[in-house]
């Protein structure tokens, strides 16, 4: 009987010792099980760019299904223009603009600026888009087609009427998040003008775009950006657009302050007609602000 009562305190030491391994076992297994899972599931990467803009050039963002944006863009004249024109401020060009999400892939948007009285319209859409986990796509790819009209009045009027006022560009945005703080995007371009002035002048221009983000805090973030225009007679008479600024995040809006060699705030002014030296003082301070506004609920 005494071996009994041994052999029986000795299985409930083991149970005593076993049973909460096996419970810790279980609980570590669950634990690496949901992981695994976690890692398996397919993420989207958010907030590659703060704003559909980066300065003058657009990004691989869209506003969402049911959303519109308000944009206002605004350039002084330049910096090296003297103290008559009190540095640029007495001279300005702005554009408005509204920008609305049909999907979240999909956007159009239109617009207004006060440079040569042009009206321009865009379609965005989103291709392609970062994500983590199985199967995860690397970078996103976001393709634009924007229309860009003239208004302005010529001398004599007709040689500037109906689709020779017109110029279209094509762009293909590749943009990688790389972390939570920098954003790399690239943007090889064709610029179409249906009207150049001189013969040897380029209908087709063709230029590569590179623009960067880094997140300083969670409210402010420094970007650049920059055109490089491809072999030709548009390189070799006029620049490349270079912009440097910070992002200010504000609840619903986003306020960019910049300063750039470019005045024109659309594709068709600031790829092909930049003339601004940025380092001989050619420098043109603006600012966009942006404000979203939910419309519809949102849909995938």
């Amino acid at each position: 009987m005494k071996r009994i009562f041994t052999l029986a305190r000795l299985a409930l030491g083991l149970a005593a010792v076993l049973v909460p391994g096996l419970a810790r076992a279980q609980d570590l297994m669950q634990q690496l099980n949901k992981l695994s899972a976690d890692s398996l599931r397919l993420s989207l990467v958010q907030a590659t760019f703060k704003g559909t803009r980066v300065i003058n050039g657009q990004s691989i963002e869209t506003p969402g299904a049911g959303t519109l944006v308000f944009l206002i863009s605004h350039r002084f004249g330049a910096l090296n223009s003297g103290a008559y024109n009190f540095f640029g401020l007495d001279q300005a060009t702005i554009r408005l603009g509204l920008e609305y999400g049909i999907t979240d892939r999909l956007a159009v948007g239109v617009g207004r600026s006060s440079m040569e009285k042009t009206f321009d319209g865009f379609a965005k859409y989103r291709l392609l888009r970062q994500s983590t986990g199985a199967g995860a796509m690397p970078l996103s790819v976001t393709l634009l087609a924007t229309t860009a009209l003239t208004s302005l009045e010529f001398q004599p009027q007709s040689e500037r009427t109906g689709v020779s006022r017109l110029t279209y560009t094509y762009q293909a945005l590749l943009a990688r998040k790389f972390s939570p703080s920098l954003s790399v995007q690239l943007m090889p371009t064709l610029v179409h003008r249906n009207y150049v002035d001189l013969r040897r002048d380029q209908n087709n221009v063709y230029a590569v775009g590179a623009a960067a983000r880094q997140k300083l805090t969670k409210r402010f973030a420094l970007t650049g950006e920059y055109y490089y225009l491809l072999p030709g007679a548009t390189a070799d008479n006029f620049r490349n657009s270079l912009a440097l600024g910070f992002d200010i995040e504000t609840g619903g809006h986003v306020f960019q302050l910049h300063v750039t060699n470019s005045p024109g705030m659309i594709e068709k002014f600031f790829i092909p007609q930049t003339t601004g030296n940025f380092f001989k003082g050619d420098i043109f301070f603006g600012f966009n602000i942006s404000r979203a506004f939910q419309l519809g609920g949102r849909r995938p």
